[in-house]
């Protein structure tokens, strides 16, 4: 009869399971066929389109499949200088933004936490700018910075910071909201310095809103071309890869090499991200 009981719950755990499998399956089935749809075909599509070859009987804009890997070698050649101003403009916007969105986040995590009215006055007015078009922004800076600083490194950086500081403050914020304070009373009991309390304790515990924040920063950064454009802050000498990346895609009509262009950016934010979340140890932490 114990047996019987025995065998009558494993079957019950067995099933279990497996009913649970399948509603996780059909829970995750929308999110999954999302993901193929507007990610992984696109994508498909874009390698492909990248190593396609020049129709010879066609005109401007025409191209036959092909396995023309040629493509990203001539990418990389013609167009390496906008390829690393690009991540020279991302990684200097990144710094300064980091610098100015730390201590904002700070303000708004830590000194402000015992006074909740303040606190989501400060983090309306962070997220304030996203209530208005990314275009009309940048566009609005064209029109308040002299003439003879738009086009230049300046203006596209600052549009760079500007546009993109939520993207850093939000995770720096969330992660210095959930600082237990005592870790930071209990060193300055110990008579620690404030600097040393800042690098030994609220820093390495904030780590994970840093490093979000600088990642959801940095790579968009990396492909924008808003802020860059000629119609916006920037000029002939500022050209980034993404407003090379549209300028064949809609101007010129070279697929293969904006795609290839594409495939190029996407490769080395890969390194780049991967490089340094190992190096900032922060593999767990996010």
């Amino acid at each position: 009869m114990a047996m019987t009981a025995f065998s009558a719950n494993a079957k019950s755990v067995d099933q279990v399971p497996r009913k649970n499998g399948k509603i996780v399956l059909a829970l995750l089935a929308p999110g999954i066929l999302y993901m193929l749809l507007f990610f992984v075909a696109p994508f498909i599509q874009l390698i492909i389109t990248s190593l396609q070859a020049p129709d010879t009987s066609g005109g401007i804009g025409q191209y036959v499949s092909a396995l023309q890997f040629s493509n990203y070698v001539a990418a990389i050649q013609e167009y390496w200088p906008q390829i690393l101003r690009s991540f020279i403009y991302a990684l200097t916007a990144t710094i300064i933004g980091l610098l100015i969105s730390y201590p904002l986040a700070y303000l708004i995590g830590v000194k402000v936490r015992s006074r909740p009215m303040l606190q989501g006055i400060l983090l309306i007015l962070v997220v304030a700018p996203f209530f208005i078009s990314f275009l009309l922004r940048t566009l609005a800076w064209k029109s308040l910075l002299p003439s003879e600083l738009v086009g230049t490194h300046f203006s596209v950086i600052l549009g760079l910071v500007y546009n993109f500081i939520p993207f850093m403050v939000l995770p720096m914020f969330a992660s210095l909201q959930a600082l237990d304070l005592r870790l930071v009373e209990a060193g300055t009991d110990l008579y620690a310095s404030p600097l040393t309390v800042f690098r030994k304790v609220t820093l390495p515990l904030s780590l994970p809103g840093v490093v979000s924040g600088t990642l959801l920063s940095f790579i968009p950064m990396a492909g924008d071309y808003v802020s860059a454009s000629r119609e916006f802050l920037g000029g002939t000498e500022t050209t980034m890869v993404g407003n090379v990346i549209e300028s064949n895609f809609l101007q010129t009509q070279n697929y293969p090499m904006a795609a290839s262009l594409s495939i190029v950016l996407m490769v080395i934010i890969l390194v780049i991200v991967a490089t340094y979340v190992k190096k900032s140890g922060a593999e767990d932490l996010l």
